[in-house]
């Protein structure tokens, strides 16, 4: 039997930080002299005292390692845990959702989604505003650990391909994970600072550059406004896009260069095809905007860079309305968002090491076909892939093909049409942010869907940000049996 201790000692502290957390927003709205104070105080007691408890209820299991069994557990509860606490102050503050609504955006903000059911942030608390910033900033570093721990020792995705790439200490996953959340974290802030500095020099209010630079490095998109990042069209989206292309980037890459390796950046194949995609799919974009609308060259090549960055990276910014630009350039924000960023970063959906790979491996298999006699072994950057590699990134493609088409028929059967059913699918799975159509798309939110639709993508959301195995192993009978 699998012992739940340590699995739950660690929730237990995690939850605690979390309400720990909850007495930032407190005092942003004791500053702005809102009566909504006392909601974020109760919620941070009750969840500080919750795991707490937790923590010393299990604390006699505590051991340095972790089973299997006890990762596979530990990384997917934490993404359910987690969002259950962080949706109490959305209960009980000012916007007053239901369970399932504040479950979402929860979820949404610690998965670093962007996806929304709320309107009105304009005139929201700026406590309820900033708290939506620290969840997802809190979820970007988060999975940034997941990624480069968990994952690759789990053999998730292909992600073993980067073991112990920059951290040579394999023994023990939680003190492997605090070493590294503690190299990261130092990189993870000073980017935001910079990111929050950025913002203030080109004229962005104190707490709009604040939440908005949380919101940028984590790639997440929480946006203070309905408009999203249109409230701001200008000079700012040059500054969100280079810090949303730097969020997308390995974290890993960063240590690398602040300890004497300059060319790790570059030399990095993945980041080079990352930069190349871009640069190629806003030009394409950019072209097609000019035939739309000719002399408003520099608008659009701006906002095809920013939306374009936005949608690849999974922030989920919208500084215009894209639906109106026709069927062509739809088409390729539904694909450009089912890319992704680099491993290791805080961007989401399938990343471009896969792709990597998959044509490594197809390009492998054309040759062998033209050349029977001929061995030709696939390679990424350089190295040989291992046969697990390849299997395991081909099991990512075909569960993530199939559980798209199962959370778009699920989607579906709620009444959704089927734009929305689709592309809501694919935005949660993909933690992309908007959807396409009217009623998700970069105008809209998740607000008019119904209680069943938002389950199933609140589920999608989980699925997606754990790179799908890490969730359904623990799904299995066999599982349980070990």
């Amino acid at each position: 039997m699998i012992d739940l201790r340590p699995v739950g000692y660690v929730i237990g502290l995690l939850v605690a930080i979390l309400g720990a957390t909850m007495l930032l927003p407190m005092l942003a709205d004791l500053i702005e002299a809102r009566a909504q104070w006392h909601v974020f105080f109760q919620s941070a007691v009750i969840t500080m005292l919750t795991g707490g408890l937790i923590a010393i209820c299990c604390s006699n299991g505590v051991k340095q390692g972790l089973s299997i069994q006890q990762t596979f557990l530990l990384t997917s509860s934490v993404w359910v845990a987690l969002p259950l606490f962080g949706a109490i102050p959305f209960m009980m503050g000012a916007t007053e959702l239901s369970f399932t609504d504040a479950f979402f955006e929860a979820m949404s903000g610690l998965t670093t989604t962007g996806s929304t059911v709320l309107s009105g942030l304009d005139s929201l608390p700026r406590g309820i505003l900033l708290w939506r910033g620290i969840l997802q900033w809190l979820g970007g570093i988060g999975i940034i650990v997941v990624a480069m721990v968990f994952l690759p020792e789990l053999r998730v995705g292909g992600m073993q391909i980067f073991r112990s790439e920059a951290f040579e200490t394999m023994g023990k996953i939680l003190p492997r994970a605090a070493e590294i959340a503690s190299r990261i974290s130092v990189i993870y802030v000073a980017l935001t600072l910079a990111c929050m500095l950025c913002y203030l020099i080109l004229g962005m209010g104190f707490f709009d550059a604040l939440v908005h630079a949380l919101t940028t490095l984590s790639t997440g998109g929480f946006s203070n406004y309905d408009a999203s990042f249109g409230t701001f069209a200008g000079p700012m989206e040059y500054v969100a896009s280079v810090f949303m292309i730097l969020a997308a980037l390995p974290f890993v890459r960063y240590v690398q260069l602040i300890n004497g390796n300059t060319t790790a950046i570059w030399r990095d194949a993945q980041i080079r095809t990352f930069l190349a995609t871009i640069l190629v799919l806003v030009l394409i974009m950019w072209f097609e905007l000019q035939r739309i609308f000719p002399h408003h060259w520099e608008q659009s090549f701006r906002e095809a860079l920013f939306n374009i960055t936005s949608i690849i990276s999974g922030t989920g910014y919208a500084s215009v309305d894209y639906m109106t630009w026709g069927p062509l350039l739809i088409t390729m924000f539904f694909f450009i968002g089912l890319i992704g960023g680099c491993a290791g970063s805080t961007a989401c959906s399938v990343k471009i090491f896969r792709y990597q790979l998959l044509f490594a491996s197809v390009r492998a298999q054309l040759q062998r076909i033209r050349s029977p006699h001929g061995v030709f072994t696939p390679r990424y950057d350089g190295r040989v892939i291992p046969a697990d590699v390849l299997s395991s990134v081909m099991s990512f493609f075909v569960f993530f093909v199939v559980t798209l088409g199962m959370v778009s028929w699920a989607l579906a059967l709620t009444g959704l049409d089927f734009t929305t059913a689709v592309s809501g699918a694919a935005t949660a799975l993909g933690n992309i942010g908007p959807g396409l159509g009217d009623t998700i798309g970069p105008a809209g939110n998740f607000g008019p869907l119904d209680d069943s639709a938002i389950w199933i993508l609140s589920v999608a959301m989980l699925i997606g940000r754990l790179e799908l195995m890490a969730v359904y192993v623990i799904l299995t009978v066999q599982f349980w049996r070990t």
